[in-house]
């Protein structure tokens, strides 16, 4: 009995319709978790071989997380979902018209759907000097790297007590990723380094927020919104608010006011913009250079293309925000599911679930849906759920949940010790030897 099935056999994997996911961030790994059993070949492609959870990339830059903690090993996917292919290149050309993009290796890869979710980047806003002499903290080593200068300097104010005015640390940036630096910046100077570093006085570490509006964190409701103020003014930050930065020098920042900040240490926490290679991509673009797409998330014009999160500008206009990221994505996903099928699209239909900033140990602001909003302990302890709970695999979760309850929790809070950055290792120079002359070993005689 002919059943038909050698008239018609399965699809073998190099027949299955190709799916090609670039970038592995929010709502890239939202899109490949969306295609889980779903018949189709899966290629993610990212330029590091990790995703990482970019809200708490500030404890890291802090001291407050090791790096691993808030890092996901992309081929670890597979462990879950053998449909997906991890490809740790970088993406540099596309050509939508014969579904074809190339790497920066000049391998072609050849796809039936696109979602580009490839993020953004830290938006310097064309300030001179921001560049070259601002830290930006968007990445992991970039937290690393302001974890590190932040270390060296101590260790430098604290060797020269006598001729060092100590440590002035300015964040640009009044947003929630400024707030929530400076008021760990604030805690560990007072919690953590005060006991020990006795060779700097706390008037010798100044953390000042810089922000051109007049307001801190504008998307909060303006309750919330003073509460912050008063809670990071408590806490020894200084703001200034109302001009903008004009120019960064390696000493310190000129505003738009004229007045100059000095500042050992310049965190830009000011804005994002995307990557500059997606202008070269001839995709239809719209404010700040982001992809126009569709309520279904196809980019304009392009059917079996989509971009989902913070690359993406859809006709609703989200938030840059990891909750559009996520849901973005998971529709993106759906969405070439109903294709591969034969069924329709559907829209996107954003479930907004509030926004949050941590200011310290027991101090945050929390606006759920619009609805309520939360502050002092209440709103810290929705804060350390969300994050915990957003965080990928169980370890991360578990590790995370460890080192903010060391740095925040009772009583380890009152003797907090921070996750020290990468300070030089003294050591001679070559060649060198003591001012009286090389102490050459004894001879020793061995026994018989």
């Amino acid at each position: 009995m002919n059943d038909g099935s050698a008239a018609h056999p399965a699809p073998t994997g190099a027949q299955l319709p190709h799916v090609v996911v670039v970038g592995g961030g929010f709502a890239g790994l939202a899109t490949v978790k969306a295609l889980a059993g779903a018949p189709v070949r899966v290629t993610l492609i990212d330029r590091r071989v990790y995703n990482t959870f970019q809200p708490l990339l500030y404890q890291v830059a802090t001291g407050g997380l090791n790096p691993g903690d808030v890092t996901y090993f992309l081929r670890a996917l597979r462990l879950g979902q053998r449909n997906v292919r991890v490809v740790h290149e970088h993406l540099v050309g596309l050509d939508p018209q014969h579904k074809t993009l190339r790497l920066l290796n000049d391998e072609e890869i050849r796809y039936d759907y696109l979602v580009l979710a490839n993020g953004v980047t830290t938006n310097f806003f064309g300030t001179p000097g921001a560049k070259e002499h601002a830290f930006a903290m968007y990445s992991r080593s970039q937290a690393l790297k302001i974890r590190d200068t932040l270390f060296v300097r101590l260790e430098n104010s604290a060797a020269t007590p006598e001729t060092d005015d100590g440590l002035r640390v300015v964040v640009v940036g009044g947003g929630s990723t400024g707030v929530e630096v400076a008021g760990a910046l604030a805690e560990l100077r007072t919690a953590g380094l005060a006991p020990a570093y006795p060779e700097i006085h706390g008037d010798a570490f100044s953390v000042k927020i810089v922000q051109r509006g007049t307001e801190l964190i504008k998307p909060f409701p303006a309750k919330l919104r003073a509460y912050a103020a008063r809670e990071l003014q408590r806490r020894g930050v200084d703001l200034h608010l109302g001009a903008g930065v004009a120019k960064v020098l390696p000493d310190g920042v000129e505003l738009t006011d004229g007045a100059f900040i000095r500042s050992d240490l310049t965190i830009w926490a000011a804005g994002v913009a995307p990557h500059e290679e997606v202008a070269r991509w001839n995709l239809p673009l719209g404010e700040g250079g982001r992809i126009r797409v569709g309520d279904d998330l196809q980019v304009e014009g392009l059917p079996d293309h989509f971009a989902a999160g913070d690359v993406a500008i859809s006709p609703g206009g989200l938030p840059q925000l990891a909750q559009p990221a996520i849901q973005s994505g998971k529709v993106a996903g759906r969405n070439i599911r109903a294709l591969v099928q034969g069924r329709p699209t559907t829209s996107l239909r954003y479930l907004d679930k509030g926004t949050m900033a941590v200011i310290g140990r027991r101090a945050a602001v929390a606006d759920i849906a619009g609805k309520l909003r939360l502050t002092r302990g209440t709103a810290w302890l929705a804060w350390l759920f969300v994050h915990i709970m957003s965080l990928i695999g169980p370890r991360n979760r578990l590790t995370t949940l460890a080192g903010l309850v060391t740095r925040y929790g009772f009583p380890f809070h009152r003797r907090p010790v921070p996750i020290v950055g990468d300070v030089p290792t003294i050591r001679p120079p070559k060649g060198w030897v003591p001012e009286d002359g090389p102490h050459p070993l004894p001879e020793v005689t061995p026994n018989d």
